[in-house]
């Protein structure tokens, strides 16, 4: 039967980490604890006069010609958010959602291949659970990379993660963020019993085994009035758009798209070939990192979601363990892999 397999037209997983979007609040670091002394950081708009700092062509480098464009300035407007001046810390909050079915295809159009795709995820999870994953998605929750810009040059980042339920915080852990690396997802000794333990809970909620909703935290302490930073909005429509940059908002608070939480989430990926140099990347299909224009999973290579993919399911040539939790995690990130028309 594996050699008549083919692979589903449609194929669909839907994703297992499901995060909001995360505002930002502002207040101090010594009122952590007082929920009622932090307020919502807002946007505002600036208008700047910039001067002209770019690459210019060889055609522009004259003298003349550049005098002459130096005199007409860089006008733009923006949006900035920043904290007040009596506040010098940032609250990030968010809550995750972790559900089961890893591998349970939410459209697929071919019976036979639905069920040896399940039977083979089913043998993964019976030799290895989901531990080996679970605590690396525990360990970017504890190391705050959620943060993104927000965690650079912080003197403090406190992290903590309340497992829900019926909406009050049933378990509850606190961690030290910059004590934690980002490049090995470790902890520090102090530290690593209640990363397994979070890790553990991820674990369960991934296997179906319990109802996991966490109300994730953070803290960080940058200055008072320093500038804080949220999602940039994508303008699409240039020439609609007045503003050169347009920040994200949720009724007037600003916030990180739930998008970009999510990818720090899964940045767990180090089993790519260059992994030792650059440390975890976002789990994606072929490996790609937008920031620096590369695809570390070269299909030529056999070491994309696809090829490990179908070399598993249709030839029953499991891949190495390192590359089956990859195969893993991408369903469990979610997406669209059926077969191309």
């Amino acid at each position: 039967m594996s050699k008549e397999l083919k692979t589903a037209s449609v194929l669909a997983f839907e994703r297992k980490l499901d995060p909001s979007d995360a505002l930002f609040t502002s207040g101090n670091w010594d009122a952590r604890a007082d929920t009622g002394r932090w307020a919502p950081v807002g946007l505002r708009e600036k208008s700047v006069r910039g001067t002209i700092s770019n690459r210019l062509k060889s055609s522009g480098q004259d003298p003349a010609k550049l005098d002459a464009a130096i005199q007409n300035p860089n006008l733009q407007t923006v949006d900035v958010a920043a904290l007040p001046a009596d506040a010098d810390t940032l609250k990030v909050q968010f809550t995750l959602r972790v559900l089961g079915g890893t591998g349970r295809p939410s459209a697929c159009n071919d019976a036979a291949y639905r069920k040896k795709l399940m039977d083979t995820v089913g043998g993964y999870v019976r030799q290895h659970g989901f531990n080996a994953l679970a605590i690396r998605y525990a360990a970017n929750l504890a190391n705050g990379r959620f943060l993104w810009r927000n965690r650079i040059g912080a003197e403090q980042v406190e992290v903590t993660v309340a497992h829900l339920r019926e909406g009050e915080p049933s378990q509850q852990w606190t961690f030290d963020a910059l004590a934690h690396s980002l490049h090995d997802l470790s902890a520090p000794p102090a530290q690593a019993a209640a990363l397994e333990q979070l890790g553990a809970l991820i674990a369960g909620g991934l296997a179906g085994d319990s109802h996991v909703l966490l109300q994730v935290t953070a803290f960080a302490r940058i200055g008072a009035g320093q500038e804080v930073f949220p999602s940039q909005e994508l303008i699409l429509d240039k020439a609609a758009g007045k503003k050169s940059k347009t920040l994200y908002d949720v009724d007037k608070v600003a916030a990180i798209h739930s998008q970009k939480i999510g990818n720090a989430l899964r940045t767990v990926d180090t089993w790519y070939p260059e992994a030792d140099d650059n440390g975890p990347i976002a789990v994606e299909p072929y490996g790609s990192v937008t920031t620096q224009g590369k695809a570390y999973r070269q299909p030529k290579e056999k070491q994309d979601f696809y090829n490990l993919l179908d070399a598993w399911v249709l030839k029953d040539k499991a891949p190495a363990v390192e590359q089956q939790h990859f195969v893993i995690a991408t369903l469990v990130r979610g997406g669209v892999f059926g077969e191309a028309g």
